[in-house]
């Protein structure tokens, strides 16, 4: 049953017209891909500059906050949300017959890739999907020679959680010609890496998101006499958290700065 005043839930042949974002990955995705006009609402995440790669484009769309009410009223014809959105939003939505779109968080480069395709097909603009992957790759060939020397990396979060193996943030500095230690360690996902264990396995470089910010007690690691001290000579790689939180192809970004952090390591 179609709710009054609202688009049917999918229109067969034909584009969305009036599409809402509610999860900061997909407000990226669709802001890439989608044809102008046809976006409508984005989440607020994805105006914060920390956050968000694209946080300027997405002052020109209206905001919203993932909460029901508001996105009802906003007549989408396909909301896009992420696998672990407000899930009593998206379960409301869909009583209310509004098509909600999920997206699982992308664990892989092959991750994004599928998902730039799948919004692709979502969005109806299939050919601005696979430009912006031709792009994307080609970014990505640019730093795909296997350097000589393979530094070893520190993946270094809030709390001392590392990224091991089947993650995309050790893939991320796979492809830059870096070791990760989380993977030698045989950590597999996101897992707690004890300084203790950090500091005796002497990385070449630690790589965090903001390591330089604002004190926090969740990184008060990153400046423990310790580490600074095995550090010493070597140092931080600060990747924005806006080029990793999620998989887009913003990511080949987070590739270059760990390339050219690996090429100075090398010399």
């Amino acid at each position: 049953m179609q709710v009054a005043g609202h688009p049917a839930a999918d229109e067969i042949g034909k584009p969305p017209r009036h599409v809402v974002s509610m999860n900061l990955c997909t407000d990226q995705l669709a802001m890439l891909i989608a044809a102008p006009g046809q976006l409508h609402s984005v989440s607020v995440l994805a105006t914060e500059a920390q956050s968000s790669a694209m946080a300027q484009e997405a002052r020109q769309y209206a905001v919203n906050h993932g909460l029901a009410e508001e996105i009802f009223l906003m007549k989408p014809d396909l909301v896009l949300a992420g696998s672990f959105s407000t899930r009593a939003t998206v379960a409301m939505l869909r009583r209310l017959d509004i098509r909600v779109e999920e997206f699982a968080p992308e664990a892989s480069f092959a991750d994004i890739g599928a998902n730039v395709r799948r919004m692709g097909e979502l969005l109806r603009q299939e050919g601005r999907a696979e430009a912006l992957l031709q792009g994307f790759t080609a970014t990505l060939a640019r730093y795909a020679q296997q350097p000589e020397k393979h530094p070893l990396a520190a993946l270094y979060y809030a709390n001392s959680y590392t990224s091991g193996a089947s993650t995309m943030a050790g893939e991320t500095v796979e492809r830059a010609g870096l070791r990760n230690l989380g993977r030698e360690l045989g950590l597999s996902g996101t897992a707690k890496l004890p300084l203790e264990t950090l500091v005796m396995n002497a990385p070449d470089a630690v790589v965090s998101g903001n390591p330089e910010g604002a004190p926090s007690l969740a990184y008060e690691n990153l400046v423990h006499p310790a580490l600074r001290a095995v550090l010493q000579g070597r140092g931080f790689v600060n990747v924005p958290d806006k080029y990793t939180l999620c998989g887009t192809p913003f990511t080949a970004e987070a590739v270059r700065i760990l390339a050219e952090a690996r090429a100075s390591l090398s010399r």
